[in-house]
């Protein structure tokens, strides 16, 4: 679906004819079929959702990965993957219940990375660590009061970052599985950093290496 305005706008970078023919219609219409608050430019498109790469696919991509447990902000996980995108992280990992959905404000939070970061979910995230360190990753969780996270001293393997809920931070059975916990340096005195930005701040740290 498109508006006017829309469709002259693709049509001036992309001639027509298109594979799907448009129906051109009000951006109320719009407004209405996707709901208050979605931020669009007039085109709206109802597609089924790709599926996920297995595991040890993503793994074929180079970077470090990211697990989030039970990180549930959908607007927190968009800027994580945006992150994720200007890193270079391969995959980033997620429990599968309770998981927000991959739609609007994920994907506008993402910037574009929510189609360029495979994001997985699964089962067990305790599992799921034990599959990453078969494969070569060394776990490292972020965890307050920890040693501060140096990625100098990581230099030469490959990292799994794990990320816990502002409110809980890691759960235990994910903390002792585990290789090292590890924090950030924060000499300005705060406790803790919203887990968007953490995860910024720590994966700036492991590019460092």
């Amino acid at each position: 679906m498109l508006t006017e305005e829309a469709h002259a706008a693709i049509a001036s970078k992309l001639a027509p004819p298109w594979p799907l023919a448009p129906e051109r219609t009000e951006r109320a219409r719009i407004d209405q079929l996707l709901g208050r608050g979605v931020v669009h430019q007039g085109a709206a498109l109802l597609a089924d959702p790709l599926a996920p790469p297995a595991l040890a696919q993503a793994l074929e991509r180079p970077g470090p990965v990211l697990v989030l447990d039970q990180v549930t902000d959908p607007r927190n996980i968009g800027a994580i993957l945006r992150s994720a995108a200007a890193f270079g992280v391969a995959a980033v990992l997620m429990q599968d219940r309770h998981a927000p959905e991959e739609a609007g404000a994920m994907a506008k939070a993402a910037s574009g990375a929510l189609e360029a970061v495979p994001l997985l979910h699964a089962v067990n995230l305790t599992r799921t660590l034990v599959a990453l360190k078969a494969a070569g990753f060394w776990v490292v969780g972020l965890a307050a009061g920890a040693p501060p996270l140096v990625g100098t001293t990581l230099a030469g393997r490959r990292v799994a970052l794990v990320l816990g809920a502002e409110d809980v931070g890691l759960r235990r059975l994910l903390r002792e599985t585990c290789d090292e916990l590890a924090g950030l340096l924060m000499p300005g005195g705060m406790e803790s950093l919203n887990v968007s930005v953490a995860a910024a701040v720590a994966l700036y740290e492991l590019a460092r290496r």
